[in-house]
């Protein structure tokens, strides 16, 4: 048995199954992928990693577990699963995913291969465990799926603390401790008792999402450098010096290594660990951008910055757009208790669907390139993605007053 002192939630006990995984190359590896990514060079004190990360959400399902008296056989899938969910994570975890995805449909929560054909198959086998059990309970698959992934899962509430932690900014502050106490099974469905001030602590856990959302999570310089990193690592792959499942098996440091050493992704690389990074041509919000640009695919996207690279005769690794996803509704999806019955929360908090709206007007499309085609290519941008309504000019180049961007970030 190990006690490990964790920055959140104080002593964790680490024994038996836990210590076996935790002792394996695909978890260790977990230790030099960072759980932010590139936020890190907004807020330098956010190093911490999906390690620390994953033994957080180990210990938060433990507790529910415990807390709902799961029969051992399958609270020990349930553990494990906590563990293990982020095992199939690229360097710089979310940061690298959309491209894995667009070009072998790759996506980190599918990690059968890695349960059975890496070290963790002799433990899993060595307890009894199933590991097709674990890669469903992983992508919230099934009842006791629910605590691994859904809208109240222990993975959020172990990220949006520490996350909150670690960069310093206080709005991540959630009362997990209560969470986990009042969570129960009715019909299958995990639900929240909707007695006392549950209902606000529900509440607090969306709000505290929403409110790191353009704080921390889409911070424009984290999303410019991620941008970046995106971008030259695609370059990467097209030179074949690397394949995609090999990238997968990276992390930051090998990733780093390999743009450094390539001709082509140097330069961009470099950026990065400089902190010399693109600048905003555009920033502009939801209610400005065309439907056909906000849900614009992969390759709709790329044909985009060749576009304006063409029009401006300049070089199309000079030109990135950055189109986020639209916001998410997982807030209207938690349900809670009431007498008997299942209920959604978003039927009994008017504040449900005020933070929708907050979502919304946080989203903005970016248009990223360095400083000085800033104007050209903010300029080509608005008539590519016809994006200028109304006489208004949404480009960054338009805003002449003075700002403390420059110092501050």
């Amino acid at each position: 048995m190990k006690t490990i002192k964790d920055s959140v939630h104080d002593h964790i006990t680490i024994d038996g199954l836990a210590l076996d995984l935790l002792d394996t190359s695909p978890v260790q590896r977990l230790r030099h992928i960072k759980q932010l990514g590139t936020v890190s060079l907004v807020y330098p004190s956010a190093n911490h990693t999906r390690f620390e990360h994953s033994i957080g959400v180990y210990h938060l399902a433990c507790e529910v577990t415990n807390h709902l008296e799961i029969p051992s056989e399958i609270a020990n899938h349930i553990r494990a699963a906590a563990m293990l969910h982020d095992i199939g994570h690229s360097p710089y975890s979310h940061n690298i995913e959309p491209l894995l995805n667009h070009r072998i449909g790759f996506e980190h929560e599918n990690i059968e291969e890695l349960l059975t054909s890496s070290p963790l198959c002799s433990v899993l086998e060595t307890h009894n465990l199933d590991a097709n059990l674990i890669a469903n309970l992983i992508i919230g698959k099934g009842q006791y799926g629910q605590i691994i992934s859904s809208s109240i899962d222990v993975d959020r509430m172990d990220y949006l603390v520490r996350d909150a932690h670690h960069t310093g900014v206080p709005y991540g502050a959630i009362d997990h401790g209560r969470l986990v106490r009042e969570l129960t099974f009715i019909d299958d469905e995990l639900v929240l008792s909707a007695s006392g001030g549950n209902v606000q602590a529900a509440e607090n856990l969306l709000l505290a999402r929403t409110l790191m959302g353009p704080t921390v999570y889409n911070h424009h310089v984290a999303r410019i450098s991620k941008s970046i990193l995106r971008r030259a690592t695609e370059f990467l792959l097209d030179s074949k010096v690397i394949k995609e499942n090999d990238l997968r098996n990276m992390d930051d440091h090998d990733l780093h290594a390999a743009l450094r050493s390539n001709s082509i992704t140097a330069p961009l690389e470099k950026r990065i660990s400089n902190r010399n990074l693109y600048k905003r041509a555009i920033w502009a919000e939801m209610k400005d951008v065309p439907d056909d640009v906000i849900n614009a695919d992969y390759d709709s996207i790329h044909t985009f910055e060749n576009r304006i690279a063409s029009k401006l005769n300049i070089d199309s690794q000079s030109v990135i757009i950055d189109i986020p996803s639209s916001p998410s509704t997982t807030a209207k999806e938690i349900k809670i208790k009431v007498g008997d019955e299942i209920r959604m929360l978003h039927d009994h908090s008017p504040l449900i669907d005020a933070l929708q709206d907050a979502q919304k007007e946080q989203w903005r499309l970016g248009v990223y390139a360095p400083t000085n085609l800033v104007d050209r290519v903010g300029s080509a941008a608005e008539n590519e993605l016809n994006l200028e309504t109304n006489g208004h000019l949404i480009s960054m180049r338009s805003k002449k007053n003075f700002s403390l961007d420059k110092f501050i970030n």
